[in-house]
């Protein structure tokens, strides 16, 4: 009885093997790159039509998207409103991304760096104090020297909060007392007496 019914199932999957067509498999189809003797370009891929812009991807705020104005140059701006949230994100963004390299306070010497990998440039030279806020948003989305890019894994708000927070970097340690406003001047605690530590 066993037998039988092995046997029969046997047959009843081999019968609907049989019938297993490969219609999908050999239908008509062009396949990436292939040339086509159809179109007069020989091509199969067809042209963006002019003017196409993928869903979600205007990105018509050329400051916003590059870092540069209307005639290439780098902007000195940001281009929406710096708050203490978006400090917040630049900062987590910049530990994430940038500081293994350039390390948490933007001298240069991440764990990367002490590791063997090229030695960046500190934040806090003169030269790029004094670079446009663009020329720092462009390095990170195109790569500079032996940095590579990060266009595909930092979003271009969030490049920005990055730019935001290095500049933050740099007024932090490159800053003086003529920086805190006068009210908050008694805030700062007072050095400690030459010669009368305990």
């Amino acid at each position: 009885m066993r037998t039988n019914l092995t046997i029969g199932a046997a047959l009843l999957l081999a019968l609907s093997a049989a019938g297993c067509r490969q219609d999908m498999h050999d239908q008509p189809k062009y396949i990436p790159l292939r040339p086509s003797s159809f179109f007069d370009d020989g091509r199969s891929e067809r042209p963006l039509i002019e003017g196409t812009v993928a869903r979600g991807h205007l990105d018509d705020d050329t400051a916003l998207y590059t870092g540069r104005d209307a005639s290439g140059n780098f902007v000195d701006t940001f281009p929406f409103p710096v708050t203490k949230d978006v400090l917040a994100t630049g900062q987590v963004r910049f530990n994430t991304y940038c500081s293994p390299c350039h390390d948490r306070i933007g001298n240069g010497a991440g764990m990367i760096v002490r590791r063997g990998y090229r030695h960046p440039p500190s934040y806090h030279i003169a030269r790029l104090r004094s670079v446009p806020h663009g020329y720092i948003y462009d390095v990170i989305t195109n790569g500079f020297g032996a940095m590579p890019d990060y266009a595909a894994q930092i979003q271009p708000r969030d490049r920005w909060a990055i730019v935001a927070y290095v500049r933050a970097l740099q007024l932090s340690q490159n800053a003086s007392v003529d920086d805190v406003p006068p009210d908050a001047r008694g805030q700062l605690s007072a050095p400690p007496a030459a010669g009368g530590g305990q």
